[in-house]
């Protein structure tokens, strides 16, 4: 009897064991011996020693010695990786009336190219952390490893893998948009959306299309670096770009990471896209995380804290973003 107990908890554990729920990092792991990836692998320790490497500056918040040394940084790595480089500086007003030394970097892969397409992320900090769940910390500055790094580090590491790559033939922006988090801090009480992607709405106001070459669209990289990380299809996406949402969503379901990629709606977004889509008439799209069930914030629990720090990124997200745009970027040169 004592033996047939022991053998009914042992089947009773591998029984509630084999029926937990299945999460996203389950899924993606089920999926990646059945893909049909294309293009070079995206290394998620390279683009997590990309945002490491920013983040050693401190907060770069506008105006401050960590901004600029970051600054030169990137622009720096850019160069290095083959992209002609274009510092386009503006001095922005912020919500308070703040003179902000704003520097929109431009870097072209392939210049020369006709077909273009845009991968953007914003690189300033967040200036308070004015989410945080203690009130005292609502004044510090953030590190902003995810909100900022995140997406720059995976724009860098595609730099590096395409820079001498003779198979694609679309030409790539990246730029990464400063003054985007400038935005009114929440203890203001004030609603102002347009305090918000200062860097992208001059970009969007000065960007001059070009008859030999066209931008076919964007895809925005925000927050792409965060634990527990899924991204939904974002409203202001779905009203100007669905036909690129479509395409990265089967890109990451081709490249095996539709359990990041979920087939649902989630919100709507201010962010640096809505500028480029409805100034400069650019369809582009926010690859965004959405968290539906997150108590702090929809955004994740370390978004305008003291906690987006890089103990919070996760190497698996940053692979699951940056492949997916590497495939959508090699489906496009197969379909050209």
């Amino acid at each position: 009897m004592k033996y047939l107990s022991l053998y009914l908890l042992i089947v009773l554990i591998i029984s509630c064991a084999a029926c937990k729920p299945t999460n996203k990092t389950d899924v993606a792991n089920d999926v990646e011996g059945m893909t049909n990836a294309v293009g070079p692998d995206f290394s998620a320790d390279s683009a997590y020693f990309y945002c490491e490497k920013q983040c050693s500056f401190g907060a770069r918040t506008m105006n401050s010695d960590a901004h600029e040394k970051c600054k030169d940084w990137i622009v720096e790595r850019f160069k290095q990786y083959g992209c002609d480089v274009e510092e386009q500086k503006a001095d922005l007003k912020g919500y308070d009336g703040t003179l902000l030394k704003s520097t929109n970097i431009i870097a072209r892969f392939r210049p020369e190219a006709k077909q273009r397409v845009m991968l953007c992320a914003h690189w300033d900090s967040r200036p308070w952390a004015d989410n945080d769940p203690d009130e005292k910390n609502w004044h510090t500055p953030v590190i902003a490893a995810n909100d900022g790094a995140s997406g720059v580090a995976v724009m860098i590491e595609i730099a590096r893998l395409v820079q001498n790559d003779t198979t694609i033939n679309v030409g790539i922006d990246f730029v990464c948009f400063d003054a985007e988090d400038w935005g009114a801090p929440q203890w203001t009480g004030l609603q102002m959306e347009d305090s918000w992607a200062l860097g992208a709405q001059h970009w969007a106001k000065n960007y001059k299309p070009d008859a030999d070459k066209d931008i076919m669209f964007g895809i925005l990289l925000d927050m792409v670096g965060g634990e527990n990380a899924q991204f939904y299809k974002e409203q202001f996406s779905m009203k100007h770009a669905p036909r690129i949402v479509d395409k990265v969503w089967s890109a990451a379901q081709s490249a095996g990471y539709s359990g990041y990629f979920v087939q649902d709606t989630g919100g709507a977004i201010t962010d640096d896209h809505v500028p480029i889509n409805t100034i400069a008439g650019i369809p582009t799209i926010d690859i965004i995380p959405h968290y539906p069930y997150d108590e702090r914030s929809s955004f994740g629990p370390t978004w305008h804290t003291i906690d987006d720090t890089m103990q919070h990124i996760d190497k698996q997200t940053l692979k699951a973003v940056g492949q997916t745009v590497i495939q959508t970027l090699y489906l496009i040169e197969k379909e050209s």
